[in-house]
């Protein structure tokens, strides 16, 4: 089953995980056995792209896409940087000009 593995790092909000620990808990009680949490999260991914374009899956995929979105753009915009003032400009010019003495 596990000949050509891949390693993927999967970030997901609280609340999918606690859903996808509880369908373990309740896939152990009805098989039975042990059930890990990867076992579930493969299974519902595996499951999930069977469906095709199921418009739910397209639906989810495009609120976390204007999510990542929404999230660069607040990234992208320059700070507003505050006015700087007099005394801090000298004490800048003070500290240069120690430099050069030391030099």
């Amino acid at each position: 089953m596990f000949e050509d593995k891949a390693r993927v790092l999967l970030i997901l909000p609280q609340a999918v995980l606690d859903r996808a620990r509880v369908f373990a808990g309740e896939a152990i009680t009805k098989l039975k056995g042990p059930v890990s949490l990867q076992m579930v999260l493969r299974a519902l991914i595996d499951e999930g792209l069977k469906r095709g374009r199921d418009r739910t899956i397209v639906t989810n995929i495009e609120g976390q896409m204007q999510a990542v979105r929404a999230i660069r753009s607040r990234s992208r915009r320059p700070a507003v940087a505050a006015p700087r003032s007099e005394s801090a400009g000298r004490r800048a010019g003070k500290g240069r000009a120690g430099e050069a003495r030391r030099s």
